[in-house]
């Protein structure tokens, strides 16, 4: 019911938005003699303000057509190379020679917990020059029809895993956030079957691996409920028009009133200064808020099953730390991983997954050498900045490429046959 009220209240506020629009342009028109006054910029910044804070915002784009390699700009191109149902494989090829030595290849595996994988475009753009990326683009939940049947936990873990494949040996993965739990099960799965396909190295970053120490805000609401509550509140149905109308899904619209109000105070005195700098004609720091809002309000859904699935597993039971995690019923053993080197990243300040949360990957790995472990803690970053800006760019990421760099396997000698038959010629 309150999805179909959303849709409706959109709809009903289009005609205003449209207004909003009109009433802007002619604030702004140089022919109007009103917008060079404080007036007339005012009504223009108010209105775009409006607009903003009442539209549907879409999924934002990569943008990343070119980067730097080996001191040079080449062309970047973005190519889905492997496709389901809830998600698509998204390879950014470098326009680099192929006689040059090929770089590491980075399974960047985006978090499904709200925002699109472009979240990380900041991640992305900071590792290509060093690394082949490929990320999880996630598809919103309400765009998948019914007959694409379910998404849970389990089937994202046979995500990971079926991606490892299609990626072939000597890859190595970056999990940000969320996404940290389900890629751990993934190796420990792969590497009790001794499955070759299992990474170099996996990056954990701001992950909840345990949720009991430093526990957040967030950690905190998940373990005053049980799974009951969250099922009646806050899972509804897809409503029409959507191609995956009556699909339960954990809307993105809820999950982003969540966030908000965790900081409201500083959304509003965002959105205020915003109003301010448009008066004021200030043209970058109003577009920085745009650039940031833009990505920031755009939402998808997600699946029921995988959201209620992760709540409980995750964030309620503490099933992984405690051993206590099946996948497909099968135990998720972390002493299984043996050959996998394993890099956590935290940050000081992060109030999403409190510090301590992914360094208990460490202790839990057991059988993993000393000299095959890191882990880092970055001062003065929230969750974001795990991931994003000027102190992961200049002392997270070099450290991450260092690490994988320091992972990779040897490639294969050639066979004493082949060798043979080279002194020969």
């Amino acid at each position: 019911m309150y999805y179909q009220l959303y849709e409706l209240n959109h709809a009903a506020l289009q005609p205003y938005r449209a207004l909003a629009d009109a009433t802007k342009l002619f604030f702004e028109n140089p022919f109007n003699p009103i917008s060079q006054s404080s007036y007339g910029r005012s009504m223009a910044a108010l209105m775009e303000l409006f607009e903003r804070t009442t539209r549907r915002y879409d999924k934002p784009t990569f943008n990343l057509p070119e980067t730097r390699v080996d001191g040079k700009t080449v062309a970047v191109t973005e190519e889905i190379v492997w496709r389901k149902p809830f998600c698509n494989l998204l390879h950014f090829r470098r326009d680099v020679a192929k006689s040059r030595a090929a770089d590491p290849k980075i399974l960047l595996v985006a978090p499904l917990s709200g925002h699109y994988a472009t979240l990380l475009r900041g991640t992305v753009e900071t590792l290509l020059p060093h690394a082949e990326i490929y990320i999880t683009d996630w598809v919103d939940a309400r765009m998948v029809p019914l007959s694409d049947g379910p998404f849970d936990l389990d089937d994202y873990i046979d995500y990971i895993i079926e991606m490892f494949h299609a990626l072939g040996e000597n890859t190595h993965v970056i999990a940000v956030c969320q996404p940290s739990v389900p890629v751990l099960a993934a190796v420990a799965m792969m590497e009790k079957g001794g499955d070759r396909f299992a990474p170099s190295s996996m990056t954990l970053m701001g992950g909840p691996i345990d949720t009991r120490i430093n526990p957040t805000a967030v950690n905190r609401l998940a373990a005053e409920k049980d799974i009951g509550w969250f099922r009646d509140n806050v899972v509804m149905p897809v409503p029409w028009p959507h191609p995956g109308v009556m699909r339960s899904v954990y809307p993105g619209f809820l999950q982003l009133s969540g966030f908000m109000s965790m900081n409201l105070d500083r959304h509003i005195t965002a959105h205020k200064e915003f109003f301010f700098h448009l008066v004021k004609e200030d043209g970058e720091p109003a577009e920085k808020h745009r650039d940031f809002y833009d990505e920031y309000l755009a939402v998808m859904d997600m699946s029921a099953e995988f959201y209620l699935q992760t709540v409980e597993t995750v964030f309620i039971r503490h099933d992984l730390p405690k051993g206590q995690m099946k996948h497909r019923g099968n135990s998720v053993d972390l002493s299984a991983i043996r050959n996998v080197a394993l890099l956590t990243v935290e940050g000081e300040n992060d109030d999403i997954s409190g510090v301590g949360q992914t360094e208990a990957a460490q202790t839990l790995c057991v059988n993993i050498p000393a000299e095959r472990r890191m882990h880092y803690l970055q001062p003065k970053v929230g969750h974001y900045g795990v991931f994003n800006g000027s102190r992961f760019r200049n002392e997270i990421a070099p450290r991450i490429v260092d690490f994988i760099h320091a992972s990779e396997k040897p490639s294969p000698k050639p066979a004493a046959s082949a060798q043979k038959r080279s002194r020969k010629r």
